[in-house]
Parts: C-alpha cells; structure tokens; sequence
C-alpha cells in the first residue's frame, strides 16, 4: 500500500504549519478470500480519517455522479443490439490518481513513522481513500482525460462517455459493478480442472441410463469435488 503512495506521489513529508490540525489515518485489513472461502490474500488500505474533516476548510466540492440504474440498463440493451462486445476493467488504488486542490495534511500512519521526523506530517497531493472529495477528485481525472481523448460526455448522465468516431462507450461505474460475461473466469475454471478439451452437454446428466447405478471406479476426491462445486456456485 505504501509503495503505491511512493508510486503514485500521493504525499510529501513536512513541517505542520501552525494552527493547522492534522488529519488522523488507519489501517483497514481484509482477508481476499476464494470461491471456497480460502484465504488467498491479506489486504491492507491506509484511509484518512475523513469524519473529522471540517467543510470549507479541508474540503468544498464533494459531488460526484454515479451511474443511474437506467443509464446501466440503456447501456447493456444497446450493446446488446448492436452485438458490441462488453469489457470490465478494474482501476487498481483508483483514488489514488485523482489530484486534490485543498491543503490537507495527515499524520504518519500508524506503526511507519519517520524515526527521523517522527513530529511531522504529511502534506495530500492525491485523492487519499476517506477524504471527502476523494470520489469527486477521482472522477475528475478520469473524465478529463477521457474528454481530451476524443471521448463526449453523456448530457443526461454524466457517467457515460461516447466516442462516436470508432464507436466506443464508456460507463464508468463503482467498484461493485457491472458484468455482462464471465467468459474468462469460465475459461479459468476448465483449465483448473483439466475440463478445457472436453465436449459440451446441455445437461449434467447422462442420457442413455439417467437412472444407472455408480460404476465401480474409484471414489471421488472429496477436497477436488468441493472446489469444482464451490468454483460453479461462484460462477452463478
């Protein structure tokens, strides 16, 4: 995490100025867990203490547009018609390249302070996660640089952005958001399990004896069975 602050230039090391109250940071942990439930990864987000900001002097502007229902249910439908292919994309630590304009200045996270300058704080040049212009100053970015890139920006909903040069729309959504195919993560799945050169079948189930006994091979691997279950109630 903080290797993507150094990344991304987010802060810069300094002297508080006098009458200036620093804002609080703190560590949000998750456990990234699999389709069975496994824990794959620890994640770790450092986020500024927002609700001790105070408007007008840490913060103005905090509005930023969202994707209204209909505007997600438009955009799919057209795709849709026009047979356009759908793609999902992830914008990894995405406030994190959004530039703010206020003078906000945090103090060192906890457990990596400076032994040099343990006393200073530092000075937010990024849209650090819990600020609250944070999704504004990230929307901004994007929108700006989409515009400059031949990209026109949706009247009525301003979440989406047309270039009608070549055909391409962009609705830009939140994390949680939309997915039109699971092709690729199907593909994983088949790989996984060997399963990638077998035939296709409408239906799980075999047609010539349906109600056959089990033959006398060997017994499914417990663990292999879950993971195969697991991975296809993850799927749907």
């Amino acid at each position: 995490e903080l290797f993507q602050f150094k990344i991304q230039k987010v802060w810069t090391l300094v002297d508080c100025p006098k009458g200036v109250r620093p804002i609080g940071t703190k560590w949000v942990l998750k456990n990234k867990k699999d389709e069975r439930g496994i824990v794959v990864r620890n994640k770790a987000r450092l986020v500024a203490q927002g609700h001790t900001q105070e408007e007008g002097i840490d913060y103005d502007e905090v509005f930023a547009p969202v994707a209204r229902i209909e505007a997600i249910r438009l955009f799919l439908a057209y795709a849709s018609f026009m047979g356009f292919t759908v793609y999902q994309m992830d914008v990894k630590s995405a406030f994190l390249y959004g530039t703010i304009d206020e003078e906000v200045y945090v103090m060192q996270p906890p457990g990596f302070h400076d032994p040099e300058y343990p006393a200073k704080v530092y000075k937010v040049e990024k849209a650090m996660y819990g600020l609250h212009q944070a999704p504004r100053a990230w929307y901004g970015t994007l929108s700006k640089y989409l515009l400059k890139n031949g990209f026109q920006r949706g009247t009525i909903d301003q979440t989406l952005f047309i270039r009608r040069q070549r055909e391409d729309f962009i609705l830009v959504q939140k994390e949680d958001g939309i997915f039109l195919s699971q092709d690729k993560y199907i593909g994983d799945i088949l790989k996984k399990f060997r399963f990638s050169d077998v035939r296709s079948s409408n239906t799980p189930m075999d047609k010539e004896n349906p109600w056959g006994k089990d033959g006398t091979g060997k017994d499914v691997e417990l663990y292999l069975y879950r993971s195969m279950i697991g991975s296809l109630m993850y799927l749907t």
